[in-house]
Parts: C-alpha cells; structure tokens; sequence
C-alpha cells in the first residue's frame, strides 16, 4: 500500500513521500495565486472554487488570504458560504461545510495529527481525521478545530475557542477545551444582544 493510499484510508503515513508531495505541491502554486487576486476579481475567485474545492455551492465568498495545505481540494462548501480574512485549512484530509456557514477572521480547521509515540514524530507520521461543520453554524474569530470534530446545524462557536470534540445541533459553545455554554432556543428569536429585542416587523426577508 502506497503511502497516499495510507493517507485516504486514514492510516499513519508519511506526509513527505514524493508522491503526495507530487500532488500536493500543484495546488500550493494555485493557493499561492488565489491569494494575489485583486479585490475586485469576484469571477476569478469563483473560478478557483469551483475548480480546486472538492466542492463548492453557490454564492459562496472568501476574503483573501486563504492558507491551505492542499489549496483547499480536500474542502467542500456548500452553498452561502462566508469566511472572512485567514482561514487556514489543513486539509490533509477532508473538511465539509455545510448550507449557510460563516466563518469569522483567523479561524484554523485541521484535519492532520500527529502520533503521540516520539519516534514516529521524529520521521515526520502523522494521520487525518475528517472535520464536519453542519449548515447554519457560525465560527466566531480565532477558533480552532481540531481532527476529527463535528459541530452540529445552527451551532455558534465563540471567538478564541479551541473544539476538541463535537459539539451538538443548536448550542453556544466557547472556551478552551470547547464546551456548550447553553442550548440556543426561543429566547434567541426574541433577542439579539442580551435583553435588546429583534424588530422582526421591520426586518426584510425575515
């Protein structure tokens, strides 16, 4: 077995076999001139998605820069997809994003670990775990999210949280470890910044 056959089936392999580094190094040239895009060059943005993500919806938007491992060929966006300034994916191995996600500025999502036995640290081992983000989340600034987490739909992650394990649907997690601080319910339709009330009458497309 190959060590890129090891890499997709999750097992420990090594990252620098020439033939993944082969693979890996076309798509850290397209990062490279993703990231010199102009403002203005919205097509050109939208070409790159759609041709390096493994997949990627509609109306999907990201302020550069983008930091990626694979150049973001192992992410999947679905559609409405907002991330804000330095996302930076590890995307050793797959991360899937669902409907709706927004990502606030300087969030890191890893997919790629390393062994805690030193000697395979010392070769340079390390292994993948796919990263889950269901629709409707929001990931405030500076999170991370660690190998093989899944935060449930219509979650918010608080800024500067660390997510070592999977967070549930409908909750406000924050801290480092992550854990959930309350469920988000009814009181957050009336609510939008602790007691002031959301003006739905006068809201468009509510």
């Amino acid at each position: 077995m190959s060590q890129y056959e090891r890499m997709l089936q999750g097992l420990i392999y090594d990252p620098a076999d020439p033939e993944i580094m082969a693979e890996q190094s076309q798509y850290q040239k397209k990062v490279y001139e993703f990231n010199l895009l102009r403002p203005e060059d919205a097509e050109l943005k939208q070409k790159y998605m759609k041709e390096v993500f493994a997949e990627c919806g509609v109306n999907c938007y990201i302020e550069l820069p983008l930091r990626a491992n694979w150049g973001g060929h192992h992410l999947h966006f679905g559609n409405n997809v907002y991330a804000n300034f330095n996302l930076t994916v590890v995307d050793d191995g797959h991360i899937y994003v669902g409907d709706n996600v927004m990502f606030a500025p300087n969030v890191t999502i890893a997919t790629a670990n390393h062994p805690m036995e030193p000697s395979l640290r010392r070769r340079g081992m390390q292994y993948v775990r796919d990263v889950h983000i269901e629709e409707n989340v929001w990931i405030g600034s500076n999170v991370v999210i660690c190998p093989g987490v899944t935060i449930g739909a219509n979650s918010v992650i608080g800024a500067g949280s660390v997510v070592t394990r999977d967070i549930p649907a409908y909750s406000f997690a924050a801290g480092t470890p992550c854990r959930v601080l309350r469920t988000i319910s009814t009181w957050d339709h009336s609510y939008f910044w602790r007691d002031e009330p959301i003006d739905w009458e006068n809201l468009i497309n509510d």
